[in-house]
């Protein structure tokens, strides 16, 4: 299989492309470390890992709260001695919905899980993946973290939590990667967000020319495939 050996952890794994990441990775060999703010949740899907003849670990990470971030790398730490793969794919979306009309509490509880969240879990794992002969970070961050971007209906909350997410992934890919960290990082715009596990050919007719969760899955599939020689940075996509 294509990723046995491989650790993975990936956050935001109780739905969505974490979902289908985790499923996809551990299907191909992967073991594979689901962090959700529902331990229920991203242990469903450990559970669908496991149906699929994959390995996994659930765990509860409340990206907004740096304590539930530092346990999170301290369970998965007792589990492995290091990991391969990081996927910061946890970031609450915000509609807009008119920039006044969201809560305060809303607006921090997005920056915060999506933006400091991002760097916590980063640095809280980076021991385990430097212990690892392959170490890879990726984090999904959507079109929102482009300069000059204002094509999404997200809140202006979630363009500044994925616009930090931007720049602190530019900043660690060149400070990591003399120690053979590879920092990639994919800018997808709001896409059609059928089930990414669906086949190609079962997408709805309206759907075939948007790009699909399933093919942002592959992507990240592809770029931690590749050989070390082979730094792949960033994947941007044209907005349909």
């Amino acid at each position: 299989m294509g990723f046995t050996g491989y650790r993975v952890a990936v956050t935001g794994a109780g739905r969505g492309l974490g979902r289908a990441l985790a499923i996809s990775l551990g299907r191909e060999g992967a073991e594979v470390f689901l962090s959700a703010r529902s331990f229920g949740a991203a242990e469903t899907v450990a559970q669908e890992v496991r149906h699929a003849g994959g390995r996994a670990h659930a765990f509860e990470c409340d990206l907004a709260d740096t304590e539930s971030v530092r346990e999170f790398a301290e369970a998965v730490g007792e589990v492995s001695d290091s990991v391969d793969v990081l996927v910061n794919n946890g970031a609450p979306y915000l509609d807009s919905g008119g920039f006044l009309e969201a809560s305060d509490e809303d607006i921090a509880a997005t920056v915060a899980a999506g933006a400091t969240g991002t760097v916590l879990v980063t640095k809280a794992l980076l021991p385990l993946l430097t212990r690892s002969a392959r170490p890879d970070i990726v984090t999904l961050i959507s079109g929102c973290g482009e300069y000059g971007n204002h094509r999404s209906t997200a809140h202006e909350a979630f363009y500044a939590a994925k616009s930090a997410q931007a720049g602190f992934t530019e900043v660690l890919s060149k400070r990591l990667r003399p120690q053979g960290v590879r920092v990639i990082s994919l800018y997808p715009p709001d896409f059609d967000d059928v089930d990414p596990l669906t086949a190609e050919w079962e997408r709805p007719r309206e759907a075939a020319d948007a790009l699909s969760a399933r093919s942002v899955v592959d992507c990240v599939r592809f770029a931690i495939a590749q050989p070390r020689d082979c730094f792949i940075k960033s994947f941007y996509f044209e907005q349909a």
